[in-house]
């Protein structure tokens, strides 16, 4: 009989330990979905419309948030202006120069800057926003002056059905892309979420809207003014460069100015990125500033992962990125939704931001191929090969931008170069929802340590007398 009097003792605390170990399992973070899921954490979270927004998932945004959401970074945006006024972006907006010398005339500027700059860095709101107001009718379509703008949807108007003259050199004006309500309202967060929603804008306007009456006159803007506006944020700290338009110079072949201009920006320290142009359907040409070296070309895709139609197929396209579809911030405190290369090179420019928060030592070239490296192979196409050749895709470039994978790849490069193991980005990671992910670890410690104390404290039970 003495053989089985300790049964007792083993089966109470086999009962402690698998109960306890259970609890430890529930509590662990190792028992719920996987972060690699994909879920729209920070646009369900906070309100936003996330059906109108499918980028953020389609980047693997909420992932990426984990380590950093931008913060102490500077994006240029070179563009028609941004209304810092806009609620998704109060408190976001370092207002520069107007290099076009056309003035701020009501409802005719910043509509276009305004929406790239929601996509780089919108932070959303918390209260509802103004009505939308209606803008003013657009002009009929003339020979444009300066940058095009290259995110309204092509099927409104396109080079094939009004052709530059030779001075301009530029595709016919594309139009306003569609106004729409905005898609959410009530307490929680409202409105649009950026790829990199901690950074800080800065805005230089080098160009007019596409629908301003003013790109009829061949005095209206500078030819300069790009490659200005190049110089002007790589001498005020701009980290990244956006430049959702093209043809700065009035010439589809660029122009030594600009060339010199991206080459400066380069050696100061700035990644540059451009569209890569909406005539894909049509001629096909090259765009520039996207096809000058060094610069970050990116092309769309739609909600399949498909190159869009009208999406410029160039050999030099570094990637591609969301680009049919996107609701974005508007200059008169409203919202659009629009198509177009210009919301892809936007959002690529806001991963460009993530990586440079994470490691800020990284130079412009390797930031460029940590987000060349990090894409997602959509169908039918090579993952980057394992000697690291340039095999890029025409219409995909090196692929499908993915904001995570291209922090990764930052994060070895940046181990390469210190001679160690990545090393973790600077800050305590943070949470899609802009708080501290809870550790694993001193949960796990915690409680397997209870786990010995249940046990113990049975066994001693036992064995007194």
């Amino acid at each position: 009989m003495r053989l089985f009097r300790p049964m007792p003792y083993v089966r109470s605390l086999t009962v402690t330990l698998v109960t306890a170990f259970g609890l430890c399992l529930a509590a662990s973070p190792l028992s719920g979905p996987s972060p690699s899921a994909g879920a729209d954490t920070r646009a369900a979270a906070a309100g936003a419309p996330s059906a109108a927004q499918w980028q953020l998932p389609a980047l693997r945004l909420p992932e990426a948030w984990r380590i950093t959401r931008g913060e102490g970074v500077l994006v240029a945006v070179l563009d028609t202006g941004v209304n810092g006024d806009h609620p998704d972006l109060a408190g976001s907006v370092v207002a520069g120069p107007d290099l076009t010398g056309a003035g701020r005339r009501p409802g005719r500027w910043g509509h276009h800057g305004t929406a790239m700059a929601s996509l780089i860095a919108g932070h959303g709101h918390t209260d509802a926003a103004a009505p939308p107001r209606p803008r003013n009718p657009p002009a009929a379509a003339a020979p444009p002056t300066g940058p095009i703008l290259t995110s309204a949807p092509p099927a409104v108007a396109s080079p094939a059905t009004a052709p530059p003259s030779e001075a301009a050199g530029r595709a016919a004006a594309l139009g306003a892309p569609a106004r729409v309500p905005h898609a959410a309202r009530g307490t929680a967060r409202l409105g649009v979420i950026g790829v990199a929603p901690g950074a800080r804008i800065l805005s230089v306007r080098v160009t007019l809207e596409n629908d301003d009456p003013l790109r009829a006159r061949p005095s209206a803007g500078r030819p300069d003014a790009l490659a200005r506006g190049i110089r002007y944020a790589a001498d005020h700290g701009a980290d990244v460069i956006s430049m959702s338009l093209g043809g700065g110079s009035g010439a589809w072949n660029g122009s030594p100015a600009e060339k010199e201009a991206v080459r400066y920006a380069l050696s100061r320290g700035a990644v540059l990125v451009a569209s890569s142009g909406n005539d894909g359907e049509t001629t096909n040409r090259k765009n520039y500033p996207a096809a000058y070296p060094g610069v970050i070309a990116v092309g769309a895709v739609d909600r399949r992962l498909k190159v869009a139609a009208f999406s410029n197929r160039q050999d030099y396209l570094s990637v591609v990125a969301p680009g049919t579809g996107i609701l974005t911030a508007d200059g008169d405190r409203s919202y659009v939704v629009g198509d177009g290369t210009s919301a892809a090179a936007a959002m690529v420019a806001g991963i460009a931001a993530l990586v440079r928060s994470a490691y800020p030592g990284l130079p412009p070239r390797q930031v460029r191929a940590a987000i060349e490296r990090g894409t997602a192979s959509p169908p039918a196409r090579r993952p980057w090969s394992a000697s690291g050749a340039d095999d890029r895709d025409p219409s995909y470039g090196h692929g499908v931008a993915d904001a995570l994978l291209a922090l990764r790849e930052a994060g070895r490069m940046a181990g390469a170069r210190a001679g160690a193991a990545p090393p973790a980005p600077p800050g305590r990671p943070a949470r899609a929802d802009g708080g501290t992910p809870d550790s694993r670890l001193p949960t796990l410690l915690g409680l397997l340590a209870l786990c010995l104390a249940m046990g113990t404290h049975v066994l001693t039970r036992r064995r007194s007398p």
